[in-house]
């Protein structure tokens, strides 16, 4: 598929792409070829695509797998890959709110819109492999170091949960309508946490607290939230006067695993009975 191919698509399926959606199709077929190669799909494999737009990836999706399933929001877009691809599953609705089915293998390209909720939603699914398209910047958050301007709470959980790394950049021409940024296509392969969590709730809420202020100390941001155990001594918890920004997913762990202890020790029962930690 190219430029021309898209825009007769385009003409045909009366689909205007619409930056609010940030649709940009992807025209180079190699590009989509080597994406679809990289998930190394068998004829068994599940295979789930969230937004499949005009189906340069899912005609390479259909050829390994005879069990293909599409989430597609856009009615035109949906009708056109039920229309053209009649052994699709398809599902009509925003892939942010519709439940995933089972799957193996997840490929996409994910508009930046919706980046962010699609993979921490994938995240809490059993999958082998999951190879997905987005923009550059989103795909350098994913894979940052401890200390860096990128690393953050997404850093954190996909590292939690999964192998990450990027496989090729892909210019912002290789796209239809053209995007203003250049994108890279990721490789996420689950994989056990290489670190203990006591509880895993816990360690995503001191995440996602702490990440929301990364530039207050990591004793503010718990205290305002009202995540710091009842009459802990001063000592029992590390990191307080570090920002999150400077801990490693291991060390984060740490903290959280202290924290959970710390509220466990306030009842005489041995569990939490009160919810604030996790609210």
């Amino acid at each position: 598929m190219n430029g021309k191919d898209t825009e007769r698509l385009i003409a045909e399926t009366g689909v205007t792409p619409k930056k609010s959606k940030g649709q940009n199709f992807l025209i180079d077929d190699r590009v989509a070829e080597r994406q679809v190669e990289y998930a190394g799909i068998s004829e068994s494999d599940r295979v789930l695509e969230v937004g499949p737009g005009l189906g340069i990836l899912t005609s390479r999706l259909t050829s390994r797998s005879g069990d293909v399933t599409c989430i597609e929001l856009d009615a035109a877009l949906a009708d056109y890959v039920t229309a053209t691809y009649p052994s699709v599953r398809l599902i009509r609705g925003d892939a942010v709110k519709v439940p995933f089915p089972k799957f193996d293998v997840f490929v996409s390209n994910l508009p930046y819109s919706v980046s962010t909720p699609i993979i921490f939603k994938l995240l809490e699914h059993d999958f082998r492999k999951a190879i997905v398209m987005v923009q550059k910047e989103f795909a350098d958050r994913m894979v940052a170091d401890v200390g860096s301007k990128d690393y953050s709470r997404l850093t954190v959980n996909l590292f939690y949960r999964a192998d990450c790394r990027i496989l090729e950049n892909v210019p912002a021409s290789r796209f239809k309508p053209k995007p203003k940024v250049d994108s890279a296509i990721v490789e996420i392969t689950p994989r056990p946490a290489p670190f203990e969590v006591l509880d895993e709730r816990t360690f995503l809420r001191v995440t996602e607290i702490t990440f929301n202020h990364r530039r207050k100390k990591i004793s503010t941001s718990l205290k305002a939230a009202g995540m710091m155990p009842p009459g802990f001594a001063e000592g029992e918890i590390p990191f307080l006067d570090e920002r999150i920004e400077t801990l490693d997913p291991s060390e984060i762990a740490t903290l959280a695993n202290t924290i959970f202890r710390l509220w466990n020790n306030a009842d005489d029962t041995g569990s939490v009975t009160e919810e604030k930690p996790l609210q």
